[in-house]
């Protein structure tokens, strides 16, 4: 009986799996793009471009990485345009997912609109694991973007859904913690955090522009300026 991987029942079912899932993509590709064809001129231009993002969702689950990237980078030009801040993130998403020569420069642009704009707070505090990933262990900036999802989690959510966010960021925080300074306890977190400067956003927020100015390095593709008069007021 051979030992080869390739033919252990286990490792056939999962690559049965993957031919299915392809499959499905595919068929799911070929329907966006048979939508996309039937959109005029006069189509919506926020209808257009969330269905081109979501047909760079399935290019990019089809390794169509290049592909992906031109689509996503053409939807968020789109997005930014057109004040869909939320919209522009999810494009972030993407093109980061692409892993791509500018990949992390797309998830450092996402990371500024996500905090910036209240867009969904899971959306943010999944862009922040992003940064967490891409980040030694013993980088600061994971400790401040880990801090920065709890903050969010906390000021943008109410009831269940807050205490649900609140704790995952916790486990991100506690996590960064750990592989940072060997921290593995309750005393020991709160001690970490203070001598992080983790607890006033007066102090963490700017720590965070400067880690996504060094990763961008003047790599910005919006007027940060111009952006900040479009917060709104509440």
């Amino acid at each position: 009986m051979s030992n080869n991987d390739e033919t252990r029942p286990g490792v056939a079912i999962d690559q049965a799996f993957n031919v299915l899932e392809n499959e499905d993509t595919q068929a799911l590709l070929k329907s966006q793009l048979e939508q996309l064809a039937q959109l005029t001129e006069s189509s919506p231009g926020e209808a257009r471009y969330t269905l081109e993002l979501d047909i760079a969702s399935s290019q990019l689950a089809l390794e169509n990485k290049t592909e992906a990237w031109d689509r996503a980078k053409a939807c968020f030009d789109y997005f930014i345009k057109s004040s869909l801040w939320q919209k522009a993130v999810e494009a972030c998403d993407v093109m980061f997912q692409c892993e791509l020569d500018d990949s992390i420069i797309a998830l450092a642009n996402g990371i500024w609109l996500a905090v910036t704009f209240p867009i969904s707070p899971e959306t943010s505090v999944a862009m922040l694991q992003h940064i967490i990933d891409e980040t030694p262990d013993n980088s600061d900036g994971a400790a401040v973007a880990a801090i920065t999802a709890h903050y969010l989690a906390d000021i943008r959510c109410d009831g269940d859904k807050a205490e649900s966010l609140k704790f995952l960021a916790t486990q991100m925080i506690a996590a960064v913690a750990k592989r940072h300074s060997q921290v593995d306890d309750q005393e020991m977190l709160e001690f970490w955090i203070e001598r992080m400067e983790l607890k006033d956003p007066a102090i963490f927020l700017p720590k965070l522009a400067k880690v996504l100015d060094i990763i961008i390095n003047d790599k910005w593709w919006y007027d940060r300026d111009k952006l900040r008069q479009l917060i709104p007021d509440n």
